[in-house]
């Protein structure tokens, strides 16, 4: 993975494609749900204006709110990019197989699938589209109905999400072998308080064959940002039960504890050492948050720059052990 320097800010190369990426994508899971239009845009245009251009939405965002039906999200991501005239300045991805009305990955879900992301987008072409869930489509299937869509210039590169060591093998063995479309990039549940979720076999097939990791949960529902502490007010948020579980497992207050700590060191906000920990990992590129608010962005951000010591990143290694 390279890494380039420019006034934008700091970017990555994802994988083995050609797309460069700031090294943190904006989660687009609260638009529309915690985050109206408004809320929305202001919170992409300084995220814009930090230099960001990855921002990760789905199909299914945000259907579980009362009176959404799914695809929110992509609606208010495609009339922000027209209002602004920016869509060359940044990647998107988007998700196919768990939209309520069109599950699974399926060759002709894909391909209904992706037009009704394109027309909510707004765009001609989404440049990561993933496969948000695997399911028990064969794998022949539904790479070659992707490697269709790359062919017919809807989509610039695939991506996998939510997939094991074995299927992810498995689909990149039948790509190499037909030629066709292949998977540059994973997106699994990973950060400090939910290590196994990807560490091991997952791990090794994707640092084995190049693919760029971009982690969701990165800042495990909020928890990692130190809002929640044991015997501390209640937080007031969508996620905060969510978030509140970490600290029942015995390594919650442990990592909560070391972040204090390399963030005292630092001077920043926990958060800020949670992302950076996580973009200093192997094959990471870019971890995924949201930010439902303006204010909540800077310590996001931050995490671009902050290169943490070697003694710091084994405080967080030996707490989230």
């Amino acid at each position: 993975m390279t890494e380039n320097h420019s006034d934008a800010g700091r970017s990555v190369q994802l994988g083995t494609s050609d797309l460069a990426v700031h090294p943190l994508s904006l989660g687009g899971n609260v638009f529309g749900w915690t985050a109206d239009e408004e809320q929305s845009f202001a919170v992409l245009d300084a995220y814009a204006a930090a230099g960001g251009n990855f921002v990760d939405t789905a199909d299914v965002y945000s259907s579980w709110v009362p009176g959404n039906t799914g695809g929110e999200s992509e609606t208010i991501i495609g009339n922000w990019l027209r209002s602004r005239g920016n869509r060359d300045d940044i990647v998107i991805a988007t998700k196919v197989g768990l939209h309520p009305e069109a599950l699974g990955l399926g060759a002709a879900n894909i391909k209904s699938s992706v037009e009704g992301s394109l027309r909510r987008l707004g765009i001609e072409r989404i440049d990561l589209y993933y496969t948000h869930q695997d399911d028990d489509t064969p794998v022949e299937e539904f790479v070659t109905a992707l490697d269709e869509l790359v062919k017919e210039g809807k989509v610039r590169e695939i991506g996998a999400s939510n997939i094991g060591a074995e299927r992810l093998a498995e689909a990149l063995a039948f790509s190499e072998r037909e030629g066709l479309a292949k998977y540059v990039a994973v997106q699994p549940h990973y950060n400090l308080v939910s290590r196994a979720t990807f560490e091991g076999p997952l791990a090794d097939v994707v640092a084995e064959h190049g693919l760029a990791t971009v982690p969701y949960y990165a800042l495990a529902s909020g928890f990692l940002t130190g809002k929640y502490r044991l015997g501390g007010a209640g937080v007031a948020s969508a996620r905060s039960e969510g978030a509140a579980r970490y600290l029942d497992d015995p390594r919650g207050p442990k990592v909560l504890e070391a972040l204090d700590t390399v963030a005292g060191e630092h001077g920043v906000e926990p958060a800020t050492v949670a992302l950076a920990w996580l973009t200093a990992r192997p094959t990471v590129a870019a971890p995924i948050a949201s930010a439902r608010t303006v204010e909540q962005l800077p310590p996001l951000l931050a995490a671009a720059s902050l290169r943490l010591t070697p003694e710091q990143t084994a405080l967080l290694d030996r707490a989230s052990a």
